[in-house]
């Protein structure tokens, strides 16, 4: 598999974790979970100075549904804004996980092309875990297929 292209965002209250999942997917040392090279892109925001979550993920679920990105990743607060803002845009599939399971299941059963995270609900290494697995996670397609050719 070649490099998957990754673009990341958050707003003010995301802003820290952005910077934690950015710092760590560029160290390298993800490499042992996650089978390919990353290729990671920062759309912002780049402080903690107040700002509107629904204009990161908008531009960023644009640029996934177009297929300039393979994937994103958006931090809020609680990942829920950057959700409902991503899940606007035909194509994009965006999942809040809060969990490990949850994470690799948004993948393998529903292709979930965004992975919206919560800096204020969620510990900083069980983030860590969620974006390891959803990013090493595969779509199984299969009966699963069907199911999200029906969300279209």
């Amino acid at each position: 598999m070649t490099d998957l292209k990754v673009a990341i965002g958050a707003d003010h209250a995301g802003f820290r974790y952005k910077e934690k999942i950015k710092e760590y997917l560029q160290s390298g040392e993800q490499a042992r979970l996650i089978p390919f090279g990353l290729n990671i892109t920062d759309f912002g925001t780049y402080n903690e100075e107040s700002c509107d979550y629904p204009v990161v993920a908008y531009d960023i679920a644009r640029k996934i549904a177009s297929g300039e990105f393979d994937r994103g990743i958006l931090v809020c607060g609680t990942g829920q804004g950057m959700a409902m803002a991503a899940n606007r845009v035909e194509g994009i599939r965006a999942a809040v996980c809060t969990d490990t399971f949850s994470a690799g299941a948004s993948r393998t059963h529903n292709n979930a092309n965004i992975l919206c995270l919560g800096q204020r609900v969620t510990g900083e290494g069980l983030m860590l875990d969620i974006v390891n697995i959803w990013l090493a996670s595969e779509f199984l397609g299969g009966r699963h297929q069907k199911r999200v050719d029906m969300i279209k």
